[in-house]
């Protein structure tokens, strides 16, 4: 099993910025794993943020938040990050990371579906 704990989410104003933080344990969990960030607003359906890949090499983004997110990883602490800037009412959601159980392709990286574990979740709220 593989337990991830998300923390960092609050209230911000338009503009403003947060960094998320996912701690990742258990014995199955590799450092090598994929990661992702996800959030889902109040009637909408969860969507993909963010991804990195292996040693953090690779990195990938949803439209909306290219050129303001970045996802970093630490592998000896075990924790990824989503550091967000130039926060927008849209961004009001609450943000998951998530670990697939091994490796996936990269094309299915930004697929909810690939991804086998999953936190509580963290709420960010954008205020205008």
């Amino acid at each position: 099993q593989v337990q991830l704990v998300e923390s960092g989410g609050g209230l911000v104003q338009v503009g403003g910025s947060l960094k998320l933080d996912c701690a990742a344990s258990g014995r199955t969990f590799r450092s090598t794993m994929p990661m992702g960030w996800f959030r889902q607003a109040p009637g909408k359906e969860r969507e993909f943020v963010a991804a990195v890949t292996l040693s953090g090499g690779n990195t990938y983004y949803a439209d909306s938040v290219k050129g303001r997110f970045t996802i970093s990883r630490d592998n000896a602490k075990n924790t990824v990050y989503l550091q967000m800037n130039s926060l927008k009412p849209e961004d009001t959601a609450v943000y998951y990371c998530a670990a697939p159980r091994g490796l996936i392709a990269t094309a299915a990286m930004t697929s909810r579906y690939a991804y086998d574990y999953w936190g509580q979740g963290t709420q960010v709220t954008v205020s205008s």
